[in-house]
């Protein structure tokens, strides 16, 4: 970054954001923040909310009073009234397009959420400095208000540069529930990228060292299963009930035992349960929500008709009706960062001030949904890199006590445009 002032300026966007967390489909402030900070700026084009996103795509968008009551939240802390407009009932993010002339069309994605988690009060510097969450039970635990503010710090560096092309800044919702970027990718607005970067700070990788490729991107589809029975008294008729909870039972110990796969690992589990209404009652319902991973988007899809299998095959072993919704929870492709692209960002962090060490390559070995983008450019015949910058943080990701070391906002401004600029001058 060229001043000590523009420094300033994306620390203090930063920590409003930080101060004003959102969760998934409901970030109306932070989309209201991005808007008025790009119509500072010189931008273009921009997109905004349903312009920006395919809403048909959308899933895991939450109901309609949790999200007014988001919407109203973001009023009072004086978001931007029109723009609520634009993105109220879900419909939020949004695409900035820089326009420098012949060149190839670069993009960005950064992501925009937070997350379900109350923050830190003590020892903790967002407390110390007054910009912990104003949203109690919900904070940035992940990073993406220092992501959103790198998008925002690389769009101004571009635009000061000699760089010839297009630059797409993707501020995508929705990323910790998995749901945000196919949206965004079925909107069109990534079908004639050339070369995408996405960003990530920390994933314990320490402030000044960066990441120029991530790979080991799990492929992850959730799933729920919900077994209808039939009540009767536990102790009186119990031949007359039909037991949900056991057929659960079965499902959550065979769902288990899914055989692993020759081509590569694969990922099982059952992460919520629910059901029953009192001890002397054979229960009737029962509900479990779970999630299958794989190497591959095949060893994933493998996974996940397995799971069907056996929680069919519990079903009528029980003598019990199950449902199983489709398109529910996270979705998310496999994806390898090209090592083109990676090339160029590992020569660029070694030349920024302030990175003291470039991986090549690292493995993730976790899902994120910016795949669904990623592949969507590498399917259009472009080139796509998952890029991490490293930064200091106290606790771990999901974490109360998560926080970013501010260094990292320049490092990631510095090494990204520089990648940007530098990927310009290559002709796909």
């Amino acid at each position: 970054m060229s001043s000590a002032d523009e420094c300033d300026d994306l620390v203090s966007f930063r920590r409003d954001l930080h101060r004003h967390p959102e969760p998934a489909w409901c970030e109306f402030y932070t989309t209201s923040r991005i808007v008025e900070a790009l119509d500072a700026r010189d931008v273009d084009e921009l997109y905004v909310g349903p312009a920006a996103i395919d809403g048909d795509a959308r899933r895991n968008v939450p109901d309609d009073d949790t999200l007014q009551t988001w919407l109203d939240r973001a009023r009072a802390a004086g978001a931007d009234p029109s723009v609520l407009e634009t993105v109220s009932g879900g419909l939020t993010g949004a695409v900035a397009v820089l326009d420098r002339g012949d060149g190839p069309t670069i993009g960005l994605r950064v992501d925009i959420d937070a997350l379900p988690i109350t923050e830190a009060r003590e020892d903790h510097v967002p407390a110390d400095e007054g910009f912990r969450s104003e949203h109690e039970g919900y904070m940035h635990a992940c990073g993406h208000d220092a992501h959103t503010t790198i998008g925002l710090g690389v769009l101004d560096a571009v635009a000061d540069s000699d760089f010839a092309g297009t630059l797409k800044v993707f501020f995508q919702p929705a990323e910790e529930k998995g749901s945000g970027a196919e949206p965004m990718a079925k909107s069109g607005h990534v079908d004639d990228v050339d070369y995408l970067l996405a960003v990530h700070v920390g994933f314990d990788h320490p402030t000044g060292e960066v990441v120029a490729g991530f790979d080991g991107f799990l492929a992850v589809r959730d799933f729920q299963a919900a077994f209808v029975g039939e009540p009767a008294h536990a102790g009186a008729n119990p031949h007359q009930g039909r037991n949900a909870i056991q057929a659960l039972g079965t499902a959550i110990e065979n769902l288990y035992a899914i055989p692993r796969h020759g081509d590569g690992p694969t990922r099982v589990n059952v992460g919520v349960v629910d059901g029953g209404t009192a001890t002397n009652v054979v229960p009737e319902a029962a509900v479990l929500s779970g999630q299958v991973r794989g190497e591959t988007t095949e060893l994933m899809e493998y996974t996940y008709a397995e799971a069907e299998r056996v929680l069919r095959s519990a079903a009528t072993l029980h003598d019990v009706e199950l449902e199983i919704p489709q398109d529910v929870g996270a979705s998310a492709p496999s994806a390898e960062s090209d090592d083109e692209v990676a090339a160029v960002v590992a020569a660029v962090a070694g030349d920024v001030d302030g990175v003291t060490t470039v991986l090549d390559r690292a493995v993730l070995d976790g899902s994120e949904d910016a795949t669904h983008l990623m592949r969507r450019v590498t399917h259009n015949g472009g080139r796509a890199a998952y890029v991490g910058v490293g930064t200091d943080h106290p606790g771990g990701h999901h974490t109360e006590t998560f926080d970013v070391d501010e260094e990292s906002l320049r490092i990631g401004v510095e090494v990204i445009s520089g990648a940007v600029t530098d990927l310009a001058e290559r002709r796909p």
